[in-house]
């Protein structure tokens, strides 16, 4: 790590350089690299979005909102990390990618959730490409990238709402006034995606022509007892915990790449399940969910005591 700097009272920058002073993998813009946070609960895994140019390997740039229900990760980076600390990051991947046929990329953005807009911009402004972004704030302090961007991209392709001045973004006047070809872009709080997507449906969107992100955090919950069947393991997966972080905890891994429940990598199925299972991706359908016979170990959970999975 290279340097880290605290952008409003909530949200900090930290950018990352490689130990040995070679370049980083160059990444599209959306991308995100999951970074290994030594916090005092043990080691979380967190994933976040690249801000920085996707063309300069020089180093990655990541931007991090302290949360009061933080797990540890986001404290951590607020209280625990200091320039020329070393931590361990993944490759980069991109789960939000752009879609290159659109004529036009409409962003949506809420508070932190204008991270993977950061480098989408970049990218874009260097290939000439249309695009325009609503970013909305509770406050002017709570907008990390508020005066950045406005001032460098111009007030025809930036436009910022700060609900504690009473502005909102105009969602269907904007939803409706949007040429053929146009791509929408949400990321944000869960109730700002839900709404975007709901009026967009409404509106007439096609699906692939929108395109969302979220990243949670596992939530939490009493202990259970995992069983993994192929192995015969049994390792106990605590309140704070995913299923998946016990098993790494336990020197055992499985498929993931974002770690939120959205890409279904790590999909998994149930052979036994001695209580409910709680649902918290945003991949499986409700069908299957209702099925009980398909799992995301990175994000859900059970209300019970034993769980028993096919690995």
């Amino acid at each position: 790590m290279a340097e880290t700097e605290l952008l409003t009272p909530d949200i900090r920058r930290v950018r990352f350089v490689a130990t040995s002073g070679a370049p980083l993998p160059l990444f599209s813009g959306g991308a995100h690299v999951v970074v290994s946070l030594p916090t005092p609960r043990g080691v979380l895994r967190n994933p976040y979005s690249l801000t920085s140019c996707p063309t300069d390997g020089s180093g990655y740039e990541i931007c991090v909102q302290k949360s009061a229900t933080s797990r540890g990760g986001s404290a951590f980076v607020h209280e625990g990390l200091a320039a020329g600390d070393e931590l361990e990051i993944s490759w980069p991947v991109n789960l939000f990618g752009m879609d290159r046929r659109a004529r036009k990329h409409l962003f949506i953005a809420g508070g932190i959730g204008i991270t993977p807009f950061l480098s989408m911009m970049q990218q874009l402004a260097m290939e000439g490409g249309t695009f325009e972004l609503h970013y909305a704030m509770r406050s002017p302090d709570t907008g990390a990238a508020r005066e950045m961007v406005a001032e460098r991209y111009g007030a025809h392709r930036v436009r910022t709402y700060v609900s504690s001045h009473g502005t909102r973004i105009p969602l269907p006047d904007l939803l409706d006034g949007q040429p053929l070809g146009t791509h929408l872009y949400v990321c944000g709080p869960t109730r700002l995606i839900d709404d975007v997507l709901l009026q967009a449906r409404e509106a007439g969107w096609p699906d692939e022509n929108v395109h969302s992100e979220r990243f949670a955090a596992p939530p939490p919950g009493k202990p259970f007892l995992l069983e993994l069947a192929r192995s015969g393991q049994r390792i106990e997966v605590g309140s704070h915990q995913s299923v998946l972080e016990a098993m790494e905890a336990a020197g055992l891994s499985a498929p993931n790449l974002c770690r939120g429940g959205a890409c279904g990598q790590c999909e998994t199925g149930v052979l036994a399940c001695d209580g409910a299972l709680e649902h918290h991706d945003h991949f499986l359908s409700p069908d299957e969910r209702a099925g009980g016979r398909k799992f995301m170990i990175c994000i859900s959970r059970i209300a019970g005591e034993r769980l028993v999975l096919d690995l």
